[in-house]
């Protein structure tokens, strides 16, 4: 069986992002499952950047704890990493630049010196170079076929001309070619190549495709971690699908931009962090209170304030259930993996024009971040199921039909129908003030009482027509333990069941993709239904649990909650699992 766990640690500047997606890349082109996740700090320069990669053979569902290779460039790596490897892990370093000895671990480990600088500099390349030594050397420890590395390095370098293709390649191969002549032989685990269809994706990638698929045409960006995945994705795809994508001065701007888009008739969005949502939150109600349809991405980040800007947290929960002051229907979406960030993507853009609402997709840095290998032809059949639903948007022709046009009628559904500025019959206002059914400010207490009600109606209509399903159980339904969580500690959860399952020990788990409206009817059912139970949040006061409480008046059993910017690890799971057999 093949599971490697490998790292790369170093000050940022020398490449350790790009090394650690080759890495993951090579992996995936081996035809093995992969996961891969990146911390960092929030530093312009320096500072530690460390890139886990895991690969096997058999479906992955998230990271593990034990480093099986670790890659350090310099001796700082080692010191924060040491106490993470398993045993026999090997350790790639560079013996003339950095002292490493096998006392420095409390595990019995390979050490495998690879003079990266040398080699380098013997290839006419610069120092920073040292990380496509690394990658090559890391190569050659597990496999035989080097031209998996040579096809990324010509794609990865090909705008920078062949001058620079056959550098990189020449230095990558120095390192494989090392580690081939010296320490091959002595690492356990080697990788055979598997055809495979399988893509690798990110979050913000995976976020980035499904707007466009869904018809997105205007997006208002301020870059913050974790959501600069999905402003790339879009800007470099920006030209290709005739995309306008704006990056503002501030968030206030961004969130007006973007509802001007949607009223203009266009699909538009934002995306953003806590930090930047908080800004948002006056546009939230005005994009209410117009009823034009908006999509957010907020990306949940440590807070408060800056908070820890480049790890992760679920803390935005009751935030983003509550921004802007008074009530008001919002939809939020909770995607848990990969897949779903996609498929959830598309399905928002259709939620907020189908019933005129905002419609926020809740995600964090894990998620945003981490890349993992997905099936192509599950992407496709989602995509090619889906279609663009635009809701009630009257045509040139029904518009110049309207003697009394009312942009805010008081319809059965909630839902009024809309026009586009410049459509002949189509005039209304559109402001921020309570307002009768043509947009004309109003303060009576029926025509309030009204239209609050018919703002509302949209929910329970969106709910009649099916549009949120329910959550379902994963796993045994009569297992004597149910986990209940919601986002990205999904991938986690799965991994260490699949564990769990390995020793005989049953639990199911209950995802809740949709935070608002909240599926309180199945939680309570399935509750109640539960020997036992455990949820599972990357937050200090257990948020999604007090959700729980407050829509069904039921506790729960147990919490597992972490809140140091980490996300969990499956080990950490298994380990509270078993103290709840007890």
């Amino acid at each position: 069986m093949v599971d490697i766990q490998w790292l790369i640690g170093g000050e940022a500047g020398y490449g350790i992002m790009t090394t650690g997606m080759m890495m993951s890349k090579i992996f995936s082109r081996l035809g093995l499952s992969i996961f891969d996740y990146v911390e960092y700090p929030s530093l312009i320069r320096g500072g530690h950047n460390a890139y886990y990669v895991r690969a096997s053979d058999e479906e992955i569902f998230s990271q593990k704890r034990p480093i099986d290779i670790l890659v350090a460039l310099n001796r700082e790596t080692i010191d924060l990493h040491k106490h993470e490897v398993s045993p026999k892990a090997a350790i790639v370093f560079d013996n003339e630049a950095i002292e490493v000895k096998v006392e420095d671990f409390t595990v019995p480990v390979e050490l495998f010196p690879v003079p990266f600088l040398k080699l380098a500099k013997e290839q006419g390349a610069d120092k920073v170079m040292i990380n496509t030594v690394a990658v090559g050397a890391s190569l050659g420890l597990f496999s035989d076929d080097f031209d998996v590395l040579a096809t990324i390095l010509k794609t990865t370098f090909a705008r920078k001309g062949e001058q620079i293709v056959s550098l990189n390649t020449n230095t990558a191969k120095a390192g494989y070619d090392f580690v081939k002549a010296n320490h091959a032989q002595s690492f356990p685990v080697k990788v055979t190549k598997v055809e495979k269809k399988q893509m690798l994706m990110g979050g913000g990638e995976a976020v980035g495709i499904g707007a466009i698929r869904a018809g997105v045409k205007f997006a208002a960006i301020y870059p913050m971690t974790p959501i600069n995945s999905i402003m790339n994705y879009l800007s470099s795809h920006a030209h290709q699908y005739n995309l306008v994508i704006k990056e503002p001065e501030d968030e206030i701007a961004g969130i007006n931009m973007a509802i001007g888009a949607s009223f203009a008739g266009v699909r538009s969005m934002v995306a953003t962090s806590g930090g930047g949502f908080s800004l948002m939150v006056e546009g939230v109600g005005l994009a209410a209170q117009t009823e034009q349809p908006l999509v957010i991405v907020e990306g949940m980040r440590p807070g408060p304030a800056t908070g820890l800007p480049t790890w992760t947290d679920q803390g935005d929960v009751r935030f983003v259930l509550h921004a802007a002051q008074g009530e008001f229907p919002r939809v939020i979406l909770a995607p848990g993996d990969f897949e779903e960030a996609f498929a959830m993507a598309m399905k928002a853009f259709n939620l907020a024009e189908k019933y005129q609402l905002v419609v926020i997709l809740l995600v964090d840095k894990y998620l945003m971040e981490g890349h993992a290998t997905v099936d192509i032809e599950k992407f496709k059949a989602q995509s090619s199921k889906f279609k663009v639903e635009r809701g009630k948007i009257l045509t040139d022709a029904q518009a110049a039909g309207e003697a009394d046009y009312k942009r805010y009628a008081l319809v059965a559904d909630g839902i009024s129908p809309r026009t586009i500025p410049g459509q002949k019959g189509g005039i209304h206002l559109a402001g921020s003030d309570e307002h009768d059914e043509k947009g004309l400010y109003n303060e009576e207490a029926d025509m309030r009482k009204n239209m609050m009600q018919k703002r509302f109606k949209k929910l329970s209509t969106a709910m009649a027509d099916g549009e949120f399903g329910e959550p379902s159980v994963v796993g045994n339904p009569d297992a004597p333990l149910t986990i209940l969580a919601f986002g990205s500690t999904k991938m986690p959860i799965l991994e260490a069941m699949k564990w769990l399952s390995k020793e005989k020990i049953d639990v199911n788990f209950l995802q809740v993709h949709y935070l608002s409206p909240f599926p309180d009817g199945v939680v309570a059912d399935a509750i109640k239904k539960a020997k036992k139970t455990l949820v599972i949040e990357n937050n200090m006061h257990g948020q999604f649990e007090g959700l729980i409480r407050e829509k069904t008046g039921l506790s729960i059993d147990h919490h597992l909650r972490k809140y140091d910017g980490r996300p969990f690890y499956p080990e950490e799971i298994v380990a509270f699992v078993k103290q709840t057999q007890g």
